[in-house]
């Protein structure tokens, strides 16, 4: 790491590269990462002395807030649809309803699609709440159906817990899901200033103490990992309302200008590329034996890159690798239908069909025997995670980046062990901030999609037309060869 002057980080060493297609970005407070191979072990470097100038910078941000708003927001608690005294907005809490609302119109109650039930999804009436003195109201207009939202509905997860980490039943709290969201502010709070009713944005489904304008921040939100705040929600996921309805209140602080009249289809997906950008972040970041290219944080440089499958994720990696990172190795993408395979190729990638044909003999064959470098596991496959042992080569990196793996016998470890990998589990978008107190991650990732380095367009073949068809997107449509992406546009 770069020495401090004074305690602090010079302006150089943290500033984030927000619009450098080539480098890594450094987010505010995110410092090199490090790896004790074979220990498991990832600990964050931390300056000997004194606070990082990012911390203090994010610390800024929220006494900005602060001050703006007159007091703390209180941490919010996640109740299912927000209906406890709250309404189904999910902003910070005030002491009154509406209170510190701007250009006031009274509200009737919203459409939401409500998953009662594993399974099973009732269009109903919610409160709708106007935002607090930090807050905006957003009227949604369009949400992308993520692998998360599939597994939630079929019951395969449930990630709104209590205190001691046990899921909620969604017969005792319901939930509103969708997190990858696009939409128009219709109100703002009395604090708010960088937002006006009218202009288009995306949102940050991320709640952490930047949003909740809670100072000191917590260890995680301090180093720029927000994804991991000690108070960490998510609206459409941990139980706050998400975008499965016609209005959603966040911090302001969570919602991201969309400059240009981008398809809003198009400006949801700024979300599943986030998770690509802040994913990248930490491979980038990671002190191993294989590099993207060189001088990028390891030794040699990688020939070969596996990733498994060619769903959004997987062709979001492909475009990010080569448009983004520069990576002019072999890039061999495993998938099983025919028209992901052909995107793929399309955006730089050669591809085989597992089901026809065995990737480790085509690793093997087109790597010379040497194996791939670097593995990404983007489908959350079972079987794909039981070969990732014989697709790598010894001291590889390999990135999970798909869940579930149903299935997969646990030997698959130990196997894995033996190769002495450097193993990265990168999760989310969230991650550090803008000296406006923005999500840096959501930022970049709108700015690629803007300037059209990453073509999101071409993933989406599913548009449905209203929340009404919400349970039959959700319900198996997803398992159509064709079927790439979906995005509810309303």
């Amino acid at each position: 790491m770069a020495a401090a002057r004074n305690g602090r980080l010079d302006e150089g060493q943290w500033r984030g590269h927000l619009c450098d297609d080539r480098e890594p970005i450094r987010y505010a407070g995110v410092g090199p990462l490090h790896r004790q191979t074979g220990t498991g072990v990832c600990p964050r470097l931390r300056l000997a002395q004194g606070p990082s100038l990012a911390a203090d910078r994010c610390e800024r941000a929220a006494a900005a807030r602060l001050r703006a708003g007159g007091r703390e927001a209180a941490p919010h608690r996640a109740h299912g649809l927000g209906l406890r005294g709250r309404g189904a907005g999910g902003g910070a809490e005030h002491d009154s309803v509406g209170a510190g609302a701007r250009n006031d119109l009274p509200r009737p109650a919203l459409k939401a699609a409500v998953l009662v039930d594993i399974g099973r999804i009732e269009l109903r009436d919610v409160p709708c709440v106007d935002p607090g003195p930090g807050d905006v109201l957003v009227r949604v207009t369009a949400v992308g159906l993520c692998g998360t939202d599939f597994h939630i509905f079929a019951g395969h997860a449930n990630y709104h817990c209590d205190e001691r980490g046990r899921p909620i039943p969604l017969a005792r709290e319901p939930q509103i899901l969708g997190h990858e969201i696009a939409g128009v502010v219709e109100a703002v709070g009395v604090s708010v200033s960088h937002l006006r009713p009218g202009e288009r944005v995306v949102v940050d489904q991320g709640r952490n103490c930047v949003s909740a304008a809670r100072s000191p921040l917590c260890e995680y939100c301090a180093s720029g990992d927000s994804h991991q705040c000690e108070s960490y929600s998510e609206h459409g996921i941990t139980g706050l309302p998400g975008g499965f309805a016609e209005y959603l209140t966040i911090p302001a602080v969570n919602a991201v200008r969309v400059e240009s009249d981008r398809d809003p289809a198009v400006a949801a997906l700024t979300e599943p590329l986030g998770c690509v950008v802040h994913s990248a972040h930490v491979l980038t970041g990671t002190p191993a034996r294989y590099a993207l290219r060189d001088g990028g944080g390891g030794g040699e440089r990688a020939r070969c890159v596996v990733i498994c499958g060619a769903g959004p994720a997987g062709l979001l990696w492909v475009q990010y690798l080569r448009n983004i990172l520069g990576f002019d190795g072999l890039l061999l993408v495993t998938e099983p239908s025919a028209g992901k395979r052909a995107l793929a190729e399309r955006f730089g990638a050669e591809t085989l069909d597992p089901t026809a044909t065995d990737p480790v003999e085509v690793v093997h064959e087109r790597t010379q025997g040497r194996r791939a470098e670097l593995l990404i596991e983007a489908t959350g496959s079972g079987p794909a995670f039981a070969a990732i042992p014989r697709l790598v080569r010894k001291q590889a990196t390999i990135l999970l980046y798909g869940h579930g793996h149903t299935g997969v016998d646990l030997s698959v470890l130990s196997q894995l062990q033996f190769l002495e990998p450097t193993l990265l589990t990168p999760v989310g978008a969230s991650g550090g901030f803008t000296d406006d107190g923005r999500p840096a991650t959501y930022v970049r990732a709108l700015d690629l999609i803007e300037r059209g380095k990453v073509d999101v367009r071409s993933l989406i073949t599913h548009r449905h037309p209203s929340l009404d068809s919400i349970a039959r997107a959700l319900s198996g449509e997803h398992g159509a060869p064709e079927y790439v992406k979906g995005v509810v546009v309303l």
